[in-house]
Formats: structure tokens, C-alpha cells, sequence
């Protein structure tokens, strides 16, 4: 299979400012005690709109979704097989999020389940292990470059970038360049049409909903990878709406606010942008969140 190298678009240089969304995004974050960063873009009508657009941020599990277009590069490049035999054991064991570090030692797996627990879980196991079979950061970081993604790193186990390690975590990205790769896999443009597909697929089964993708219609197809660290909480969601898909990154950093409950400022600010957003684009539909659906999320009696 020949390699195609892609790079942005012109296009994504000739986008139009909508200066409407631009002073609706300014007013929503007003006021955040820490530091935001958003970008949005409008695919029919081709226009965007952002704070911080070009700003490093910290990605947290946001950065698994650069792990899965290096593993996929292997998997076309043939040198696995989606369904590749794998074999857990319990050396692997690491915290946070995710399932596998409750499998027992020597459970059988394959490499499909592995991504795919990586980004519906974000599960940290199949992470480290997919950054692995994938060649590494370092290999991972020249393939976002080839795309034109020139500040989109993996800092965790990879040479030379301990110090950015130190800074940002796994990994860093810009509003602007996260939401690009995920508009790049929308259009089947990262490593073949059959693998931007089959990513595209896992992204569309987050199960991660209370935060950005709760103020989305549960019936309109979604695309999404969300990160979270103390003070660092991110979400890419691309939407695919009746009246045209738009893609935006959400992020913050030096977040005052730390907490880990559901009205943590930077996740109700995610919220507040998602129904921003999706009201600013689909004005007619009609939808809003359910009676009852934070006190159902949150446990609680209404």
C-alpha cells in the first residue's frame, strides 16, 4: 500500500472569520479562572471562529487520538493485522482510566480491541501498549508532521522530550490542529479512506457523554476524544448535524478550579460552548437536554 503525504488544505487557510461566533465564544469564556482555548469550523459554510487557536495546551487522552493514526499506519503498512492476536499480562497494569487493568494475566486479546478500548474507555493499558506498537512518540510525532500537524507531539516515553513531558503531560496540541485531524480523518485523508473510516467508527462510540457530548442530540452522530487532567480538561468532538458538520476543540490549562465532580468550571464551560455551538448552527431543531438528565448523570433525586 503506497503512502499519500498530506497536508492541510489551502482551504483551511482561506476559511472565513465568523465574527458573529467569534464575539459569542469571547463572552462564553469570559471570566475562566484559568486559560481557554477553543476552535471551531464550520464545514458547509467553511468558516471558523476561536480563542487561543494556535496556543500550546496540554492534551491529556486527547493525545491517544494521534496513537491511533500511528497504529493504524502499521496496520495498512502490514505489519499488523486489525484483528492481531494479543496477549495481556499483568506487567501492563497502569491506573486511571480505562478496563484492561482488571483483565486477568495471560488473558487473549487482538489489536482491534485494543484501540478500540483506547479511545471509547480511553483506557490507559491499551494506550501505552498501542503508542508501542505503533513505533513509539517519536514516530508517532514525524507522522503528525508529515500531516502538517507541527506541534501535535506524544512527550511521554519519548526521547528528547522529557522536558515537554514535564510541561504538558502526554502529550500537546493546538485548538487549531486537533480538531484539523480529526476534520483530516472525517475526510478520509490519514493513511487510506478504509483506515480513516474505520477511526472515524471508534470515535463515534465515546462513553464519555456528560461532558461537551451531552449537550449534542443523542441521535446525531458524534465523533469525540476527551482528556482530563487536574488542571488541564480537553474534548474534540466533531458533529455530524443536519445542517452541515462542524468540528471543534475544546481545552484549558492552569485551571484554578480542580475538582473531579461534574460542575468542575472547565467541564460546565464545555458544556456551555457544546450548547453554544450547537444552537448557534442548528437554531431551528429544537432540542435541548432532558428534564432530569444532570440530576440522572449526578445521582441525584429531581
Amino acid at each position: 500500500m503506497l503512502f499519500v503525504l498530506i497536508v492541510i488544505p489551502a482551504s483551511a487557510q482561506q476559511r472565513k472569520l465568523d465574527k458573529d461566533l467569534q464575539t459569542g465564544l469571547e463572552q462564553l469564556v469570559e471570566g475562566f479562572k484559568g486559560t481557554v482555548g477553543v476552535y471551531v469550523y464550520h464545514v458547509e459554510t467553511n468558516t471558523e471562529a476561536g480563542i487561543n487557536i494556535d496556543t500550546l495546551f496540554p492534551t491529556a487522552s486527547v493525545v491517544k487520538v494521534p496513537i491511533l493514526a500511528g497504529l493504524f499506519k502499521k496496520i495498512e503498512a502490514g505489519e499488523y493485522q486489525l484483528h492481531e492476536p494479543m496477549v495481556y499480562d499483568d506487567d501492563r497494569v497502569y491506573g486511571g482510566s480505562g478496563l484492561m487493568q482488571f483483565y486477568k494475566d495471560s488473558t487473549q486479546t487482538d489489536l482491534r480491541t485494543l484501540a478500540a478500548l483506547m479511545i471509547t474507555y480511553s483506557d490507559n493499558v491499551t494506550s501505552i501498549w498501542s503508542q508501542e506498537l505503533a513505533g513509539g512518540g517519536t514516530e508517532i510525532n514525524k507522522f503528525m508532521e508529515e500531516l502538517g500537524l507541527e506541534h501535535t507531539k506524544v512527550n511521554s516515553r519519548t526521547e528528547g522530550r522529557e522536558d515537554d513531558w514535564e510541561r504538558y503531560g502526554w502529550g500537546q496540541t493546538t485548538p487549531r490542529e486537533m480538531a484539523e485531524l480529526v476534520m483530516m480523518i472525517r475526510n478520509r485523508e490519514v493513511v487510506s479512506p478504509r483506515a480513516s473510516d474505520e477511526m472515524y467508527r471508534m470515535l463515534t462510540n465515546s462513553f464519555y457523554t456528560d461532558y461537551a457530548l451531552s449537550q449534542i442530540p443523542p441521535y446525531v452522530q458524534t465523533a469525540a476524544k476527551q482528556g482530563m487532567v487536574n488542571q488541564s480538561r480537553s474534548e474534540v468532538v466533531m458533529v455530524n448535524a443536519p445542517g452541515g458538520d462542524y468540528v471543534f476543540y475544546f481545552t484549558t490549562k492552569n485551571n484554578e478550579d480542580t475538582s473531579w465532580d461534574h460542575d468542575n468550571e472547565a467541564w460546565q464551560l464545555s458544556r456551555d460552548v457544546s450548547a453554544y455551538l450547537w444552537n448557534y448552527f442548528e437554531p431551528d431543531y429544537g432540542w435541548e437536554p432532558a428534564q432530569g438528565a444532570v440530576e440522572l448523570v449526578k445521582g441525584l433525586p429531581y
